[in-house]
């Protein structure tokens, strides 16, 4: 997406339940008209971001800041905000159009208006014929599609979604994730959405904020974070990269060495002025994501020698684990299950390698 302007802005947030910080000095911008997804872990604090923003917990310290002004205090009720949760929190003995206008309903809004507004958001949502039935008689996706409808009839400035889609089969939530993106950039309202699923992360994200430890460890398009991971947890998390400890040595343009266990291999910095100019014998890791190790070509930079083990059939893809030599190394190789020429079997030996131009070094 096009850079556009702030509205939301988290800086210097911290959050604490009594004695245990759950939440450490975080800034965060959210732009206006974005979809921005925040992953991590249980316990990451994710969710404690939601909940502040939406104010549902208040901060211990810091400022969230709407347009530029100060709304640290300001109760849940007068926030431009609405959240759909995981459990949708349906009204279960109202109907499907009930639940809808609930929002203007106790804002004292004209029946006519009501009418009117719960009608367009159905629509939206694809409900329209849907209106008087209960929330009983509705499949989890549509119930979450009611959720969504009520969370954009007041117009909100912000969608808060905190993980709306985990309790949805797989087929379900690829559906839904089609559904909130296509939804979301039609009408240009900005979300927020919390979720421990890298896939999903990378389906709804213009930009990913990777959380862990109650500390945002990198924020970036899913193409910056999937190839260019800035430590080892967003590159061990963030797509499952081979990591291979070792060394920095020289520079060669936007490329340098690493002395590994593997020997001296060859990776991107991708231009980053830390990595280039990082001291020699600097620690850091080569990393590479197991799509991008294959078996060798003659012209190989990076080469060197595996012993295939747990092979699994995963359909597109066939993954093994690699026990390498020299080093005995641990890493992952994935490949395209139809290779002609290439029948793997455990305990087969192959000479493997990786384009300097599909790895990334990652600082220790």
């Amino acid at each position: 997406m096009s850079e556009s302007r702030e509205l939301l802005a988290l800086r210097s947030v911290s959050k604490s339940y009594g004695q245990v910080p759950v939440l450490h000095g975080v800034d965060l911008s959210i732009r206006d008209g974005e979809f921005l997804a925040v992953l991590g872990p249980s316990g990451s604090g994710k969710t404690t971001v939601l909940r502040l923003i939406g104010g549902l917990e208040s901060v211990s310290s810091g400022a969230i800041y709407l347009d530029g002004r100060d709304i640290s205090a300001v109760p849940i009720n007068r926030r431009p905000f609405n959240t759909v949760f995981q459990d949708y929190a349906l009204f279960p003995h109202m109907s499907v159009a009930a639940n809808v206008g609930y929002g203007l309903s106790v804002r004292g809004r004209p029946k006519a208006e009501i009418g009117k507004k719960v009608a367009e958001a159905l629509d939206l949502v694809q409900l329209g014929a849907f209106a008087n039935r209960q929330p009983a008689q509705l499949s989890g996706g549509q119930r979450q599609r009611v959720a969504l409808a009520r969370a954009l009839i007041c117009e909100p400035r912000l969608v808060l979604l905190d993980e709306p889609l985990a309790a949805l089969d797989l087929m379900l939530r690829r559906q839904m994730q089609e559904f909130l993106k296509s939804i979301q950039r039609e009408i240009r309202t900005t979300f927020l959405f919390v979720t421990h699923d890298q896939e999903e992360a990378i389906a709804l994200g213009d930009r990913i904020c990777v959380m862990e430890g109650g500390y945002i460890r990198q924020i970036g398009t899913p193409h910056t974070l999937y190839y260019r991971p800035n430590c080892p947890f967003v590159a061990r998390f963030f797509g499952d990269n081979n990591l291979v400890p070792g060394t920095l040595g020289a520079v060669d343009g936007d490329l340098r060495a690493i002395d590994t266990a593997l020997g001296r291999l060859v990776c991107s910095t991708g231009g980053d002025t830390a990595l280039m100019q990082a001291p020699e014998g600097t620690a850091a890791f080569a990393a590479f994501r197991p799509e991008a190790l294959r078996p060798a070509v003659e012209d190989d930079v990076n080469r060197f020698s595996g012993t295939l083990s747990e092979i699994s059939f995963h359909g597109a893809a066939t993954i093994a684990h690699v026990a390498t030599t020299p080093g005995d190394v641990r890493l992952r190789l994935r490949l395209a299950s139809q290779v002609e020429g290439i029948a793997l079997g455990e305990g087969e030996t192959l000479a493997l390698g990786f384009s300097p131009a599909q790895s990334h070094l990652v600082l220790a």
